[in-house]
């Protein structure tokens, strides 16, 4: 299912988890799946994966790794307030577009 528009979250920016089994945590995000709607955070929701030998890995065996988090999960963690905030978009009057917490009326970086 393609997605409606841009999504909340972008590369880099620190994440805090609001349900699932990794709920109350925070991380940093690796990659965003834009198609799947899901985003991989350093560290959290790890998984294990059985691996054969090929020519790029040598080496057999359980691997653990990262996987996807849904977008609606997640919400944008805001350093002022201590906690996740909502996101909002303006444009400065330089032309300059911006994201902003909904929260403190900060501008989120990234």
């Amino acid at each position: 299912m393609p997605t409606k528009g841009k999504l909340h979250i972008r590369t880099g920016d620190t994440v805090f988890v609001i349900s699932g089994k990794e709920k109350g945590k925070r991380g940093k995000v690796i990659r965003v799946l834009k198609k799947e709607e899901k985003a991989i955070i350093e560290k959290l929701n790890v998984v294990k994966r059985h691996s054969r030998p090929t020519q790029k890995n040598p080496t057999s065996g359980i691997i653990e790794k990262e996987s996807g988090i849904h977008i609606s999960n997640l919400m944008v963690y805001d350093p002022s307030v201590s906690g996740p905030a909502r996101i909002g978009r303006r444009v400065l009057a330089s032309g300059e577009k911006v994201r902003f917490s909904k929260k403190s009326g900060d501008d989120i970086k990234g």
